[in-house]
């Protein structure tokens, strides 16, 4: 290599032979690149929106010496191109860039058509079908990849020419199509309605390089929708008004008088709704103010009416529905049945232990014999599907029961075709937000009888509302409290320690019998913490309990991020769990590997998969660029594209663990995660646990959590519509 004085600007170009590391997100890139007159490859830094190997690349820059990897050339300009070689098409085309198109066949494209095969691509189509292995399918998929995959591209350089990140450009180009450019300038506020990932402030960042001012109305507009979304995000229908004029003025550094003329403008357009929560005035977004009054309306609807089937047996029956159950029910347990059996409308509530399971398996029988057709659902795959194992029958998340209208989105089953049923339970319905309630509310015949089960003291939903609270703490609708231990579960100190939790009483962590199911294992933060998890996960408790660490085995996390959040730890299971993930693709800053534990984390309703949806990666097609996922027996297929809401399971959030048991759970609580730490998110946690549950790391932030009873507050208003509609 000849001699280069470090400071002087110099320029270089030459074919990407291969891409060491590429950042979507700021387009920071390390190539390799095969440049004229260098005996050996040459290693490029710099920046550029999208890049593929077998691109020709023109850049400047200045030369430097990199301590740890040698001589690099760094550039302050750096632009790729088409590849202008046989060589350089080739490595282009099957580099994965184009869905449909692996090294197989670009070969065979190169060799066919030399240096016409862009041409060839775009404008004559039809002479790729002419080639062995090419059908018409297969040449059609492949010039519609191309053309998607030039619009995202422009996508990607629109966007970083505003400073913004490009990872979400394929979901931005599915959204809006080739009108995305016109649309996100037009309005680029419109992305952070509509585009998951993009938040307020990348669009704030486009519309000030496109001129929109800081003090323009449409921006304190948008300003104040977003502020209202992130509400709902955190669980709320609504804000306080001073709450959402402070949010605002914060989030745009405005005046407030503007805030308050968008407030009064987006009042007149019908978008959102003030109205009282406790005598205090507060802004809903119009959708949520519409669903909460509903709600209240048909639950009352519902409860106002004599039951249809009739329930003067109902007492005589129960000693009979002991005996072919084999059980002996409590008084409040039967009282729970003949309440549950002359009102159309009931509430059960309780946690772990105290006999909800064996009150709903009688009553289901009760039913039987008044030979009703009943329904039971739950809101996540895998608390129908226990609810499903618990009671022997048929149940079905919330979800499938209402069906996916493909055609006209929405559900199948509504107001207008409601569901074929005269009962329905539903189960863990603390998980229920609004939205999701409302839609299956509506859909109810007229003369459905309906159980709510769940233990209101977990977390409430992750989406907005507190369906189940809500309802309870009105007073109006029948409730009944199970509190009783039963004498089978006394011996389980998971369901004890739950219990004390929930009362505010700290466990005894000092003490463990031989074998027992609960466990406290003292670890300071950092690697000792991390170094214990990966020694319970994969050795100890696998010899121990014989557990799968990856099947049986789940890691329950206060938070996303951190040392000790869910994605830290994904990462470092993933390398001791999986022995292919090196082989894996990334994508979205993730490594997806054959044999990955994954979750989906958005309802897909396309694929028929929801949010918290537990599956393993069964196969990788690098060269369709897609990744197959197994789903509970479900085999369903993703674009590489689709992969950012699908994220490593080996360890979740506890919101997100919400519905589901699994044989073992493992909860690192330090007081790194303090701002987090509440009384229903530990007991959530526990309660997740069916044979096992290891709480790991300080006794301080264990106590602290244990100790805060405060829920945080939600504001809604469906108590208030049940109590005065």
């Amino acid at each position: 290599m000849s001699i280069h004085n470090q400071n002087v600007k110099e320029y270089l170009s030459g074919n990407i032979e291969r891409i060491t590391y590429h950042n979507p997100e700021n387009g920071f890139c390390v190539l390799r690149v095969k440049v004229k007159n260098h005996k050996d490859l040459v290693t490029v830094t710099g920046s550029v929106p999208s890049v593929s190997a077998g691109e020709y690349i023109k850049c400047s820059g200045i030369w430097y010496n990199d301590r740890n990897h040698g001589k690099q050339f760094k550039a302050d300009f750096l632009k790729a191109l088409p590849p202008d070689t046989l060589e350089g098409i080739e490595k282009y085309l099957g580099s994965g860039l184009i869905k449909g198109i692996g090294a197989h066949f670009a070969k065979k494209l190169v060799t066919a058509f030399g240096d016409q095969v862009f041409d060839v691509i775009e404008h004559k189509p039809e002479l790729l079908s002419t080639l062995d292995g090419i059908g018409k399918i297969r040449a059609n998929s492949i010039c519609n990849n191309w053309k998607d995959q030039k619009i995202v591209r422009e996508i990607m350089i629109f966007l970083q020419s505003h400073g913004v990140g490009t990872t979400r450009a394929t979901r931005i180009f599915k959204t809006y199509g080739e009108e995305a450019i016109a649309i996100v300038s037009k309005d680029p506020y419109q992305l952070a309605k509509d585009i998951r990932g993009i938040g307020f402030v990348s669009a704030d960042t486009i519309a000030s390089n496109l001129g929109i001012a800081k003090d323009s109305l449409i921006r304190a507009r948008a300003g104040l929708s977003y502020a209202l979304l992130e509400a709902t995000s955190n669980g709320h229908c609504a804000l306080p008004l001073e709450t959402l004029i402070e949010n605002t003025q914060k989030l745009l550094g405005i005046d407030s008088s503007l805030v308050k003329l968008a407030i009064e403008k987006e009042i007149e357009s019908k978008t959102i709704i003030c109205d009282l929560i406790e005598d205090k005035p507060c802004i809903f977004l119009a959708s949520y103010h519409f669903y909460e009054k509903q709600i209240a309306k048909m639950l009352l609807s519902i409860d106002k009416e004599d039951v249809p089937w009739g329930n003067n047996n109902s007492q005589e029956l129960i000693p009979e529905i002991e005996q072919k159950l084999s059980i002996r029910l409590a008084d409040n347990q039967k009282e729970a049945i003949i309440k549950a059996l002359s009102k159309r409308l009931m509430v059960i509530t309780g946690g772990p232990g105290t006999g909800k399971t064996t009150l709903v398996k009688a009553l289901l029988k009760l039913l039987e014999l008044k030979k009703l057709n009943v329904k039971l659902c739950a809101p996540t795959g895998r608390a129908a599907k226990r609810l499903s194992e618990t009671t022997g029958l048929d149940a079905t998340t919330i979800h499938r029961l209402l069906e996916i209208n493909s055609s006209g989105g929405g559900f199948k089953y509504n107001e207008d075709n409601r569901l074929i049923c005269d009962y329905l339970i539903v189960d863990e319905s603390s998980m229920i937000d609004v939205t999701l309630f409302y839609a299956l509310i509506k859909a109810l015949p007229d003369h459905i009888g309906l159980l709510l089960v769940g233990d209101v003291d977990q977390l409430p939903s992750v989406g907005a509302g507190q369906v189940l609270k809500d309802v309870i703490n009105s007073s109006i609708i029948t409730t009944v409290r199970l509190n009783q231990i039963f004498r089978q579960s006394e011996s389980s100190a998971i369901i004890t320690n739950a219990h004390k939790v929930n009362k505010g009483i700290l466990p005894d962590l000092n003490f463990h019998k031989g074998n027992s199911d609960f466990y406290f294992i003292k670890a300071e933060p950092g690697d000792d913490i991390i170094n214990k998890i990966i020694t319970i996960t994969c050795d100890r408790i696998p010899r121990k309990f014989n557990l799968n660490p990856i099947n049986d085995i789940q890691l329950l996390c206060p938070m996303q991020r951190g040392g000790i959040g869910a994605r830290s730890l994904n990462t470092e299971l993933q390398k001791v769990l999986n022995p292919n993930y090196e082989k894996g693709i990334t994508k979205f800053g993730q490594i997806f590997a054959v044999g990955d534990k994954v979750m989906q984390t958005e309802n897909n309703y396309d694929k028929d998969t929801y949010n918290g949806d537990i599956g393993v990666i069964s196969a990788i097609n690098q060269e369709e660029q897609e990744v197959t996922i197994d789903f509970y027996g479900n085999k369903v297929v993703y674009d590489y594209d689709d992969l950012d809401q699908i994220t490593l399971a080996y360890a979740t959030t506890i919101h997100k663990s919400q519905g589901s048991e699994y044989p073992a759970v493992i909860i690192p609580i330090t007081m790194q995660s303090y701002m987090m730490l509440r009384r229903n998110l530990v007991y959530t946690a526990i309660t997740r646990g069916k044979k096992l549950v290891v709480i790991i790391g300080e006794k301080k932030a264990f106590a602290m959590a244990v100790k805060d009873g405060k829920s945080s507050n939600r504001y809604s208003r469906l108590k208030d519509w049940l109590q005065f509609q």
